[in-house]
């Protein structure tokens, strides 16, 4: 498989995520397995509020680069909320809530993209 291009937007995201200390921070390469993005990124926030913090941080990041949001879903509740970068899909989810959906279980047959370099950041835990 060729090489990820979308990798300065998911640097610039993954980033975003770490600045407001979003957790467990795991990026899927899912262009094998789909038609409408080439990754997944996955971050845990500790609560709504958090989860809008860290959502308002990676848009402002992806803005950075010259990307803005195709929309955005669950801001308001703040249990789920989806990004839409075009290549890049953006969950940033509560606990709980990534353990209900699971979705690196639901998507295990993607591959691991290593976002590992900084404290707080792996490919995959």
């Amino acid at each position: 498989m060729s090489e990820n291009t979308n990798r300065p937007i998911l640097d610039a995201a993954v980033q975003g995520a770490i600045d407001l200390k979003a957790e467990d921070i795991v990026a899927l390469d899912v262009r094998a397995l789909t038609s409408f993005a080439d990754t997944f990124l996955i971050v845990t926030a500790t609560s709504d509020r958090h989860a809008r913090a860290v959502t308002d941080s990676i848009v402002k990041a992806a803005a950075e680069t010259g990307r803005k949001p195709a929309g955005t879903e669950g801001y308001e509740e703040g249990r789920w909320v989806l990004i839409d970068l075009d290549e890049l899909i953006v969950h940033v989810f509560q606990k709980e809530v990534r353990a209900e959906y699971d979705l690196e279980r639901l998507w295990s047959d993607a591959a691991s993209i290593d976002i590992a370099g900084d404290p707080g950041r792996t490919a995959a835990q």
